[in-house]
């Protein structure tokens, strides 16, 4: 698959009006796109296992996306091939009082990605230039006034930046997808969730509030998108309309994203052979 006819590093501009959430790239049907789906556990098994002994790198994976959108999906999809010791997921939901009283990257950057690890964002400090400006809860918070401005979200935009080519500069990869789903798809999820006793639990009272915002929120995500998109933390729109369709593509991204880091497993030098040596000997000599 192309992933590079989805991602924007800033040589481009995301429009959100003119993009198909329904396709399905080279894909025919579901069948077809997921049988690829051993061949991407087994591929992330053996960079990631690469990833993790050598200890160079470490991948920041952010998932952003409107409710019902699939998220948690994919997150389980993408682990499922993952060695838990080398991966750490984190789902940011509203913020606590202790994160309240710090500043909006500092929940991010305490649960931040370790060299030879992967850490997944379930939702991120994405979220204070989306609800936040949205909402404009902003005008209602603790900040003193002199930071309640009208380029506020601006100003956060490059400070997203800063940061982000913070953690490339200091051996870490960034990978942000956007899961892009239509309304009228979010709709059938929503009543999917209310029909089926099994799904109650994920319908929450605030998501029909949430979806009379859907326009501010489009306007949000691709002024956020065209904000920050860089060669060094660039975006992927993700079409999600056909969720079988939207985690083959995400594995693609991880995939290839992991093969561009090239992880190798560790050497050893003269000195260190002829110690293993040593130790097989002995093993080999034991009754």
């Amino acid at each position: 698959m192309n992933i590079k006819d989805f991602r924007y590093d800033g040589s481009k501009k995301f429009n959100i009006k003119e993009f198909d959430t329904n396709q399905t790239g080279e894909f025919k049907d579901r069948e077809d796109a997921e049988s690829n789906r051993d061949d991407h556990i087994l591929e992330l098994q053996g960079l990631q296992d690469r990833l993790y002994a050598e200890n160079k790198e470490g991948l920041l994976v952010i998932f952003q996306a409107m409710d019902a959108a699939g998220k948690d999906g994919a997150v389980k999809y993408v682990m499922s091939g993952i060695n838990p010791a080398g991966v750490s997921v984190y789902n940011f939901k509203v913020p606590t009082a202790e994160e309240m009283d710090h500043d909006y990257l500092w929940r991010a950057m305490k649960a931040g990605p370790e060299r030879g690890k992967i850490a997944i964002f379930n939702r991120s400090y994405y979220e204070d230039v989306l609800v936040v400006k949205v909402h404009q809860l902003h005008l209602n918070s603790d900040l003193p006034d002199r930071c309640k401005t009208k380029d506020i979200f601006e100003k956060r935009y490059e400070q997203i930046r800063n940061y982000e080519k913070h953690l490339y500069e200091n051996g870490f990869r960034i990978v942000k997808i956007f899961l892009n789903i239509s309304k009228d798809e979010q709709k059938k999820q929503f009543l999917q969730r209310i029909d089926d006793p099994a799904k109650n639990w994920k319908f929450a009272d605030g998501d029909l509030k949430e979806r009379g915002f859907w326009d501010q929120y489009m306007e949000a995500y691709e002024d956020a998108i065209n904000a920050t998109s860089t060669k060094e933390a660039p975006w992927y729109v993700v079409p999600s309309d056909k969720k079988w369709f939207a985690r083959q593509l995400i594995a693609d991204i991880i995939v290839k994203t992991m093969e561009d880091i090239d992880p190798q497993y560790p050497t050893v030098g003269e000195e260190r052979k002829a110690k293993l040596a040593e130790f097989r000997k002995l093993l080999m000599d034991e009754e």
